[in-house]
C-alpha cells in the first residue's frame, strides 16, 4: 500500500502544481453550470449545486475503497505485485472523486483541466495491467506508458478538442489489449465481466454527449444523462477490475 501510495500522490501533486500555473491557460474547459442539463440549486452549499451530478462522486469512492481494500481471496494469499497494481488503480479513482467534485463546486479552470488530465492515466493503468497478465510485470514499461499518458494531454494545448482525441486514444488502446488478452486467456466469466465493462464505456460516452437531448424528456430532467453517463463510468471502473482481476496469474511474475 505504501509503494502504491507514493506512486500515485507524487505525479498527483506534481499535476495540481502544474495545474495551478498559467501552462493550460488556453484549454478548453467548461466553467458554467450551462454545460449541464441538471439545473443548479442556488440555495444548497457549492458542494450540492446539482445534487445528483455532485453526489454520484461518492460512488466512485464507495467502488474505489471496494477495490483497495477487497476481502482477501478464499483459500489464497494475493500475491504482492498483483495486489500493488490493484492498489494503484483504485488510488487512482480514490484521488479523482474529490477532484471532479471540487469541480462542480468551484466552477474554476484548475480542476476542470485536472479533471481532464487525471483521466488519461487512469484508462493507461488497464494496459499496465494487461501487460501484467501477458508478459509479466516490467517497471520501465509501466512507467513509460504512463509518462506518455500524462504528456498526452498536450493535445489539449494543440487543439480544443485535443483532450477528446487523447481520450479516445486511450480507451481505443485499453479495449484492444483486453479483447486480445481475452481472447488469448479469457474464459466465460471474464467475457462477462469484459461486455460489462464495454457496455459501462459506451453508456459514459454516449449519455454524456446526449445529455442535453435527453432533458427534453422527463425522465432524464432530474437524473440527467450526465448524472447516469457518471453511473457508467463507476461501473465502468468496477467492471474493468473484474475483468482484470479474474485475469490476473495467481503468483508473482
Amino acid at each position: 500500500m505504501k509503494s502504491a501510495l507514493l506512486h500515485v500522490s507524487v505525479p498527483f501533486v506534481f499535476c495540481v502544481i502544474l495545474v495551478n500555473t498559467s501552462l493550460f491557460d488556453d484549454v478548453t474547459v467548461d466553467l458554467s453550470y450551462d454545460h449541464y442539463a441538471e439545473k443548479p440549486l442556488r440555495h444548497l452549499p457549492a458542494f450540492l449545486a446539482m445534487p445528483f451530478n455532485c453526489l454520484v462522486n461518492a460512488a466512485y469512492l464507495c467502488v474505489a475503497l471496494y477495490w483497495l481494500l477487497p476481502p482477501p481471496p478464499a483459500g489464497a494469499r494475493e500475491p504482492q505485485r498483483s495486489r500493488y497494481i490493484r492498489e494503484v488503480f483504485a488510488l487512482m479513482l480514490l484521488f479523482y472523486a474529490p477532484v471532479q467534485w471540487t469541480r462542480l463546486a468551484l466552477l474554476r479552470r484548475a480542476p476542470a483541466v485536472l479533471d481532464q488530465w487525471m483521466t488519461l492515466p487512469i484508462v493507461a493503468w488497464v494496459p499496465v495491467w494487461i501487460g501484467f497478465i501477458e508478459r509479466g510485470w516490467s517497471a520501465p514499461r509501466a512507467a513509460a506508458l504512463e509518462l506518455c499518458s500524462v504528456l498526452s494531454y498536450g493535445l489539449a494545448l494543440a487543439h480544443e478538442r485535443g483532450f477528446e482525441a487523447a481520450l479516445g486514444g486511450h480507451l481505443l488502446l485499453a479495449t484492444y489489449g483486453a479483447v486480445r488478452v481475452q481472447l488469448l486467456r479469457g474464459d466465460g466469466r471474464s467475457r462477462t465481466y469484459l461486455l460489462l465493462a464495454a457496455l459501462s464505456c459506451c453508456g459514459f460516452v454516449g449519455l454524456k454527449l446526449l445529455d442535453h437531448r435527453l432533458a427534453q424528456y422527463g425522465a432524464f430532467q432530474t437524473l440527467t444523462g450526465h448524472f447516469w453517463s457518471k453511473v457508467c463510468d463507476v461501473l465502468q471502473f468496477h467492471f474493468s477490475s473484474c475483468f482484470l482481476s479474474t485475469l490476473t496469474p495467481q503468483r508473482d511474475l
